[in-house]
């Protein structure tokens, strides 16, 4: 089994070296020739290949509620728990109709192909950590952008991932600043379970045949209800569904 590990971890991060190559080309050409549609396209075919990279370590992997994504009538701010990068390609891919936006620090929107020129140009939220006046103003830019476009943002109340794969305490400061500018958006929970044990050991030397599960709760309507007690409650159900 580690002799197995030693050989595909590389050219599981191969894969992902060559999609980000070839997408990120794709991506400016659309984008800078045809428009922000046919860039939207790129991303779509982009998150379907980053999610077949687990399937090349002989991961298992379970999605659960997938009848509770909602339509595109309403603008959504979808709430996870966070363990790796995997998280975001499985929640752009599975919420594809619903056009996702990231909250996300701002270090990410530079140096890394594809994933940086995404997150500028689509709309996300990129945020520092240590101005939260910016953060404020980035979080509710998105606010708008998604109650404009009915489209999703994804935001990781944790902060930071979580490498042992257990839940941190949410914070309820951005899925607040978000519901300010986007009222009627529903909030739709997420829980991630396995990602953490891909990489127990290390971002380099990927786990093999690791049971992966992704839980899709039904939406929760914020109308007449306090964005603290929404996000508790958010929490307590990704925590049972990733602890048990």
């Amino acid at each position: 089994m580690q002799i197995l590990t030693y050989i595909l971890s590389p050219l599981s991060h191969l894969y992902y070296g060559i999609v980000f190559g070839i997408f990120h080309v794709f991506q400016v050409v659309a984008h800078r020739v045809f428009g922000e549609n046919a860039r939207l396209k790129v991303i779509v075919w982009l998150n379907f290949f980053l999610t077949k990279a687990p399937y090349f370590l002989g991961s298992k992997v379970t999605i659960k509620g997938k009848e509770n994504i909602p339509d595109n009538s309403r603008p959504i701010i979808i709430v996870s728990n966070h363990q790796s990068f995997y998280d975001i390609p499985i929640i752009a891919h599975l919420f594809r109709k619903n056009t996702v936006k990231y909250v996300a620090k701002a270090s990410l929107g530079k140096g890394i192909p594809t994933i940086s020129y995404n997150l500028r140009k689509g709309g996300s939220a990129l945020i520092d950590r240590d101005n939260g006046g910016q953060a404020v103003r980035e979080l509710f830019k998105l606010g708008k952008h998604i109650k404009e476009n009915n489209y999703a943002a994804c935001i990781y109340p944790e902060g930071t991932r979580s490498k042992d794969g257990k839940v941190k305490t949410f914070q309820a400061a951005g899925v607040s600043t978000l519901l300010r500018s986007a009222p009627n958006a529903l909030i739709v929970p997420f829980a991630i379970k396995g990602h953490s044990d891909l990489i127990a050991k290390s971002d380099v030397w990927l786990q093999l045949g690791q049971r992966i599960s992704y839980t899709i709760f039904p939406a929760i309507d914020p109308k007449g209800k306090d964005a603290g007690e929404i996000v508790s409650e958010v929490e307590r159900l990704i925590r049972v569904e990733v602890e048990g």
